[in-house]
């Protein structure tokens, strides 16, 4: 969004209205005086050079900034006007404006014919013959000037002698006539304090793409009261100078429904664009026609505000198609469909303002500045949270609080918090008034009960009332009066929820036992207490508090005939359930006291019955007959010992029986739900077994089962549930999948998390059966058929203690497998069919302790989770074909084995061009083994000079650790740079928080595109944590064809040491004292990183840059001591400060006996070890 300032009325700002172009021994105290006084008088600010004295040879900086701050220039070609080259220089600023910034150029043939000015003919001829002698070194000059007086005189202006007779004051009348309608084009107002519009602004203008020659329509759509028209104006504003008209017609909805109100608006319209008056215009057809017969070929500007229809876009610009070039159509409307009806080329929904945009708009009306006094700024606080980020409540509330006191204010916000504010109500109730009856009962009834519920919970429960509930959620959505969000859940602003209710009340006069629905505590109870409910009653809403004990009577439902919703979460009923309504569709009635229901309880319309948590031991004695029951609910009912009996549920498709942990038994009736699609019995700890019968659900989709700890084995024909997809058994003690289990070829989704059995080998070696008979011993030979599993995406075998040959060898034949979990087992390596799974997207490893190798990877895998991999030693080889784009989550980065880091690296020197490959490790810090890290969130280097192609690519590395909660669209970033132009954007997924929530690493590789690195190219690194990330530590790696990461010579105690580095940077040099100790740990870095020795001896090389500076190497052990002898040149041992006698002293000693003799040029090529050759 915008940043929190108020934006000024969009409106180019310039300094004059025109611009005057003229020869001054030609017009200047005639025609000139005379037309500049006229402009002048009517308002229009115009620049005259009154400067007659003798000018230089090019136009002055004062005459620049005059064309180039002036809206419109006015050229007057005069029979000497070639003569000057101050006046073709300006011709020539001026056409750069008008092509370059949009400004006007309007020509004026002052007793000169365009011909002559178009060829340079007549006068003109002399004029440029004396022009190409005088400027024969600037002939290019010359040919502008030529060019410049052809264009001008190709573009519409006016001609003396053709207009008015000759006659000079009729033509200047003309001209000023002309220019007021060109200069004021009518900028509308667009807000008083325009907050957060920017932003919207330049997002709109980006989808007109206004810079090519299409025809552009753009639809902006969103809730009433959300700024549309203040964001179309503020467009509108911005861009209408580029339009040879505009036109902005409000209100097009109301408007069209008076008398002749579309006739109205057509001769609006052609007024706006062609500025002539009584158009005659007799009926909706004439007028479509003269519109697209008078704006044919020319470019406009039409905005038609708040459309409901598509009749009144047809009615005002027909086929918008035949306008001219360029032209851009703008429709705002309350309903989506409308513009998907039009086919425009982009949508745009204005979302709701943040909260901090709210909060300021809300202060400038409220108090005309953002920083209100301390005791209004709670206040202020509550108020925004009541209109919940709507422009229109902001800016109505401020205005209505405005210069009231404390008092006043609280008073106000308890009034809200029971009646809306009724000039907000207005405007929000337009788009419910248009609704059909049918689509107002689903909003009324999902306003006051089903916000924050399924989507398909409400729909069963609105289909069994009569309602066309798809339909009627489309046409709310598309009005911008409901949102479905990404969980699937109905969603509304608060305020349009406000006025659904506000609605209902209005409807019975205040009487709440006349209301159609009730929802308010209060009024339930009161109306249930008095008995004062009426066949009026459709719905009713009553949650008790968990502490609140309320018996009411049956009596009180007795004149409530036509009520279809009811809700008594934790009511005691007493009396004949006789009283309650035949017509109930939906009851929802958790912790229900009630051991059974009564057999006079009239459920046989009910379509859902949702009884969580209840008493319930028995749902009914007797055979109940439910012909329109859909979805049974019982979950957490821990006193039920046994399923009801389904036969006479005949339409029934969800039985939810989960946490049930008493329930010993699944009725054998089961088998009678035809249309069975979900059945959940997760939690039911008592349950041993399933019956047999369950095998004939064909139309079951879902099977939960996780915590069943006392299931030891599934139906024997499991495989007849022909439609089953998703199969949950985690945590029971199945020991063997039945022997039809591959028979299940719709089966997506199998999870056996946990399920050990007596032997993880046994169970196992059932599921192995079922897709690879040739591997099992007879006892448990299967049917060969593997075709079944071919649908399987997702496999969950976590925790089941498995060994690598407990995993089939063809396992590879899961064709559409995308998600393995194989996390908590006892591999040691990692089975090679697993790199055959042509789809596999993530794979799961945590915590397999055991695990050494991982031999082959699927080149389709994005996501591999190794954590807690504690003995993994080796990647494998990378494949030739292909380009892996991957996030590997890691142990943590210095406890990765050598051999495992110097694998890693090997395995990304191989990635094909193109390819990324990221690993994220949990806090730590930057690796040590990174040639580069730095403290802070920016690091750069320059690449090292080596053959060409034989850096493989660069590795990037970020310390974060997270401030506070992150939201998921809040996340950190890397950005790189190459030679301080942008290379990358890496943004960081939102899981990576969600992993480590203390902090962690993240370390990405990214293959090089070998024409973009060159040698002594910059690469620098920045990171980004936002608000919610502190950037601890960063670092880089350059990859070579070399794979070898560390110096294998070195013993165990030096590269424990080196781990120690901290990088030494430029400022290190610059800055410090002229003794700066280099301990040895650093110093063991620098023998092992040849690119970091050569970093450091460049710097010691430059005398400007460490003049009287020396490096303390009495730190050194005598094995580091040996080997940064023979690092450096022996002139650059001068700036070192020795160190005690040592027993390769005698190095330095000859170093220093051959000093005078050295050449003063840098060393010939480097001849210690090649340690690590491929890092920087």
């Amino acid at each position: 969004m915008a940043a929190l300032t108020l934006s000024s009325p969009s409106k180019p700002r310039w300094n004059y209205d025109v611009f005057l172009s003229f020869r001054d021994e030609d017009t200047r105290k005639s025609f000139i005086d005379h037309l500049y006084s006229a402009l002048n008088q009517v308002g229009i600010y115009t620049f005259r050079d009154d400067d007659e004295l003798s000018r230089g040879e090019h136009i002055s900086t004062k005459l620049l900034k005059a064309i180039q701050g002036s809206r419109i220039s006015i050229v007057v070609f005069s029979k000497d006007y070639a003569s000057s080259h101050w006046c073709l220089d300006e011709l020539v600023e001026i056409l750069n404006c008008k092509n370059t910034l949009g400004q006007i150029l309007l020509p004026i043939f002052y007793d000169v014919s365009p011909a002559d000015v178009r060829n340079q003919t007549g006068t003109f001829t002399k004029a440029f013959a004396k022009h190409e002698d005088q400027f024969q070194a600037e002939m290019e000059r010359v040919h502008k000037w030529r060019a410049a007086l052809t264009e001008a005189a190709n573009y519409s202006g006016w001609n003396l002698q053709d207009m008015a007779n000759g006659f000079e004051s009729r033509f200047i009348q003309k001209i000023v006539e002309e220019i007021l309608r060109k200069e004021n084009p009518a900028y509308l107002h667009v807000a008083k304090y325009p907050v957060g519009i920017d932003s919207h602004v330049k997002e709109i203008k980006d989808l007109l793409n206004l810079g090519t020659s299409d025809v552009r329509n753009v639809g902006i759509y969103g809730m009433g009261g959300i700024g549309k028209t203040t964001i179309a104006k503020a467009v509108y504003n911005e861009i209408l100078h580029e339009f040879e008209g505009s036109s902005f017609l409000f209100n097009i909805k109301e408007t069209s429904e008076q008398p002749n109100g579309l006739i109205h608006l057509q001769k609006q319209l052609l007024y706006d664009i062609l500025k002539m008056k009584d158009w005659k215009i007799g009926s909706v057809d004439g007028g479509i026609n003269l519109i697209t017969k008078r704006f044919y070929r020319k470019k406009v500007l039409v905005v038609l505000d708040d459309v409901d229809h598509l009749k009144q876009l047809h009615s005002l610009v027909g086929n918008f198609e035949l306008f001219g070039q360029g032209s851009t159509l703008i429709v705002t409307t309350r309903d989506k469909h409308v513009l998907t009806e039009l086919g425009v080329n982009e949508k745009y929904k204005v979302e709701e303002m943040n909260h901090e945009e709210s909060l300021q708009l809300f202060r400038w009306h409220a108090f005309g500045m953002t920083d209100p006094a301390e005791d209004f700024k709670k206040l202020s606080l509550d108020v925004v949270d009541y209109v919940g980020r709507l422009p229109l409540a902001a800016e109505v509330l401020g205005s209505y609080l405005s210069e009231r006191s404390i008092i006043e204010w609280k008073s106000a916000l308890e009034k809200l918090q029971k009646i809306p504010h009724r000039e907000i109500q207005k405007i929000l109730r337009i788009s419910f008034d248009s609704l059909e009856d049918y689509a107002q009962d689903i909003f009324l009834d999902i306003a006051c009960f089903f916000i924050g519920t399924n989507k398909e919970y409400v729909r069963k429960v609105l289909d069994g009332c009569g309602f066309f509930t798809d339909i009627g959620i489309s046409i709310l959505i598309d009005k911008s009066l409901l949102i479905v969000n990404e969980i699937n859940e109905l969603r509304m602003h608060d305020l349009i929820r406000d006025m659904g209710r506000e609605i209902v009340r209005e409807r019975a006069s205040r009487d709440p036992g006349k209301h159609s629905r009730l929802w308010c505590h209060d009024d339930v109870l009161n109306v249930l207490n008095k008995h004062l409910g009426s066949e009026a009653i459709e719905g009713l809403n009553l949650n008790l508090p968990a502490l609140e004990d309320v018996e009411l009577k049956t009596e009180a439902f007795a004149n409530m005939k036509n009520l279809r919703l009811l809700k008594i979460d934790g009511a005691y009923l007493i009396g004949s359930y006789e009283c309650l309504s035949k017509e109930l569709r939906w009851l929802h009635w958790h912790k229900c006291p009630l051991e059974f229901l009564p057999p006079n309880f009239h459920l046989e319309n009910v379509v859902i019955l949702d009884m969580q948590y209840s008493n319930i031991k028995q749902v009914w004695k007797k055979i109940k007959i439910l012909n329109k029951l859909k979805a049974l609910n019982l979950k957490g009912s821990k006193c039920l010992t046994r399923s009801p009996n389904f036969l006479q549920l005949p339409h029934l498709e969800i039985l939810i029986l989960e946490g049930c942990t008493s329930l010993i038994e699944v009725h054998e009736s089961i088998e009678h739900l035809k249309k069975l699609v979900l059945l959940n019995l997760q939690g039911c700890k008592n349950l041993k077994n399933l019956p047999e019968s369950i095998s004939n659900l064909r139309s079951l989709k879902t099977l939960n089962l996780s915590d069943c700890i006392k299931i030891d084995k599934l139906p024997k024909q499991l495989g007849n549930m022909v439609a089953l997809v998703e199969l949950l058994a985690d945590r029971t003690a199945v020991k063997q999948l039945p022997y039809s289990f591959g028979l299940l070829k719709n089966l997506k989704t199998l999870s056996l998390s946990g399920c050990k059995g007596q032997s993880s080998r046994s169970w196992m070696s059932r599921f192995v059966s079922s897709i690879s008979p040739k591997f099992m011993k007879p006892i448990y030979l299967l049917p060969t058929s593997v075709s079944g599993l071919c649908s399987l995406t997702e496999l969950n075998l976590g925790g089941c203690n498995l060994f690598e040959d407990e995993i089939p060898i063809d396992l590879g034949s899961l064709s559409s497998l995308k998600y393995l979990y194989l996390s908590r087992n006892n591999f040691r390596t990692l089975p090679h069919c697993i790199g055959e799974l042509p789809q596999l997207y993530y794979l799961s490893l945590k915590d397999c302790a055991n695990l050494e190798l991982i031999s082959k990877l699927p080149t389709s895998l994005t996501k591999l989770d190794a954590r807690g991999c504690s003995s993994l030693q080796r990647f494998p080889d990378v494949p030739n074909q292909g380009s892996l784009c991957a996030d590997f989550f890691l142990d943590s980065s210095d406890s990765l084995a050598y051999d495992l880091r110097k694998n890693l690296l090997q395995y990304m020197s191989k990635l094909s061009t193109g390819s990324y490959f990221s690993f994220k490790l949990p806090g730590g810090g930057v690796p040590n083994w990174l040639c580069y890290k730095r403290i802070g969130s920016s690091i750069s280097l320059l690449i090292p000079s080596l053959p060409k192609g034989q850096i493989k690519g660069l590795l990037f590395c970020a310390g974060f650790a997270p401030i506070q909660d992150t939201p998921q669209e809040e996340n950190p970033k890397i950005s790189v740079y190459i030679n301080g132009i942008l290379w990358k954007n890496i943004g960081f997924s939102h899981e990576f928080h969600k992993d480590y929530p203390s902090w962690g690493i993240y370390i990405l590789y990214t293959s090089c595109i070998e024409d973009r690195l060159a040698s002594g190219m910059e690469v620098k690194m920045e990171c980004e944590g936002g608000k919610y990330f502190e950037v601890k530590e960063c670092g880089i790696h350059v990859i070579v064809d070399d794979p070898n990461a560390m110096d294998e010579d070195m013993d165990s105690d030096t590269l424990k040491r080196g781990r120690d580095y901290k990088t030494i940077d430029d400022a290190a040099f610059t800055s410090a004292p002229a003794s700066i100790p280099l301990t040895g740990p650093e110093i063991g870095f620098l023998f092992r990183n040849k690119f970091a020795r050569d970093a450091f001896r460049d710097r010691f090389h430059d005398r400007t840059v460490i003049a009287e500076r020396a490096i303390n190497l009495s730190d050194l052990q005598d094995d580091e001591f040996q080997i940064i002898s023979r690092i450096f040149t022996q002139r650059q041992w001068q700036y070192f400060i020795l160190p005690p006698a040592r027993p390769y002293i005698h190095l330095v000693q000859e170093f220093y006996a051959n000093i005078e003799q050295e050449p003063d040029t840098d060393e010939a090529e480097d001849d210690s070890p090649r340690l690590v050759s491929h890092v920087r």
